[in-house]
């Protein structure tokens, strides 16, 4: 199986399984950092060893090649498709504007930009998953992007948002093309998940020079009560 068709257990096997919790049937990225997880295969002995990573309220979310049918244990809070797209995008430049580098100190900024504009989960130590790019202006986080999943000789774009007031200036193409940079020089793969249903951030990503590579199953799972 390719690499890219079980991210995250790809990754949490290779690049990334200093973060994994977890053993042979089940793993997961501490939940501070990302609610992602998946299993060896399908399972209910795969459900099972996943069940016991889980506790609470807490969530799993799957990113699959085939849609989830969970077991009675289980019960499913969101299944959607979303797009797998690889490339590397346009480097592009704005006069007068720079990126900076993220971390810890702007984690408070970061998390108020991603409630605001909802790209996906991102968490208080998400930004340890790699390097986070910013953009600010007059002193506030108006955009960034970042990385998160790396498996293999992959290394996956993510959090790539702009505030809603400062849309439409190219930051996000800015940033994306920054990222992807650092990710091409150390001899690595940049590649993306995108939402099936976000159609404007599809287009937008295919002018990047991003290409469809396969859709995938997004399945997010809580523990039944």
């Amino acid at each position: 199986m390719h690499p890219l068709d079980r991210p995250i257990w790809s990754a949490l096997t290779t690049r990334q399984r200093a973060l994994a919790e977890g053993g042979a049937l089940a793993l997961r990225y501490p939940t501070a950092i990302t609610p992602f997880a998946d299993m060896a295969d399908i399972s209910a002995e795969g459900f099972a060893a996943l069940g016991e990573l889980m506790s609470g309220s807490e969530i799993a979310v799957l990113f699959t090649p085939e849609a989830v049918t969970v077991p009675a244990g289980f019960k499913i809070v969101l299944a959607e498709t979303g797009e797998q797209m690889i490339g590397i995008p346009k480097e592009s430049a704005i006069d007068g504007v720079e990126t900076v580098r993220l971390g810890a100190d702007d984690v408070p900024a970061m998390l108020a930009l991603t409630e605001l504009t909802k790209p996906g989960p991102f968490s208080a130590r998400t930004h340890e998953l790699g390097t986070f790019l910013g953009i600010r202006i007059d002193g506030e986080l108006v955009a960034m992007a970042g990385e998160r999943m790396k498996p293999g000789n992959y290394t996956e774009m993510t959090a790539i948002c702009v505030h809603p007031s400062h849309r439409g200036r190219g930051y996000g193409q800015l940033l994306l093309g920054a990222i992807s940079r650092q990710i091409v020089t150390r001899g690595e793969i940049p590649f993306l998940h995108v939402f099936s249903s976000n159609i404007s951030a599809i287009a937008l990503y295919r002018r990047q020079g991003l290409e469809i590579r396969r859709s995938l199953h997004v399945t997010v799972l809580q523990k039944r009560m």
